[in-house]
């Protein structure tokens, strides 16, 4: 990890320290993500409510320029001109450099589909059959520890090669013991977990992009 990656967790620490006991485990979170995406793999997040809505935010973080630019190195913006001289220098223009990531509560037919007509509390577990790979990484956000459908993807993911980040509050629960990593912040109420997981997961898409394009 880059010394100027690391630093962004350490700024992290000074502007929350109520984070102080996350920390090492913030970092290896990062190390693990670090470790899929030089390796070709990718991230699935999962989660409900407010952290299902955390998961599409992480996607809008990764897929696209968080706070640094992520413009296409030359040779792949000559080579999109070459293959469309029409629309090649648009697309080479405003295309950037992504860390693949998917929120896996995002496709809408196939999750009432799969509820309706198989499991309800299968459905992000299905899709981390589908979409995992070896080397990739669930992201499982829960702030109870307990969520059923969150807790079947992180077994699902395992048996698929790929390795569990877990973000919950303070007790983990049966996300905690599914988890390669577990981030459990000190808060117990399901707003304050929300609350204290937003900087993390900030933290980490801005330890991401500096170790990719800083």
């Amino acid at each position: 990890m880059k010394p100027s990656s690391a630093s962004l967790l350490d700024s992290l620490i000074l502007r929350r320290p109520e984070l102080a006991s996350c920390q090492d485990a913030i970092r290896e979170a990062a190390r693990l993500l670090m470790d899929s995406y030089h390796g070709g793999g990718k991230l699935l997040i999962c989660g409900n409510g407010g952290s299902c809505a955390d998961g599409q935010h992480i996607v809008g973080e990764l897929m696209k320029s968080f706070i640094l630019p992520r413009q296409l190195d030359p040779a792949d913006m000559a080579a999109i001109r070459a293959l469309d001289p029409e629309y090649g220098g648009r697309i080479a223009l405003h295309l950037q450099k992504a860390l693949p990531a998917i929120s896996l509560a995002s496709e809408t037919a196939l999750f009432t589909a799969y509820a309706n007509d198989v499991a309800a509390d299968m459905v992000y577990a299905q899709q981390v059959w589908g979409y995992g790979r070896p080397g990739d990484v669930l992201l499982a956000l829960s702030t109870s520890g307990r969520s059923v459908n969150v807790v079947c993807a992180c077994t699902a993911a395992h048996a698929r090669g790929m390795r569990v980040i877990g973000m919950t509050g303070e007790q983990g629960r049966d996300v905690g013991k599914r988890s390669d990593v577990l981030i459990a912040v000190p808060e117990k109420d399901t707003y304050r977990i929300q609350e204290l997981h937003l900087p993390v997961w900030h933290t980490l898409c801005l330890m991401l992009e500096e170790e990719f394009f800083g």
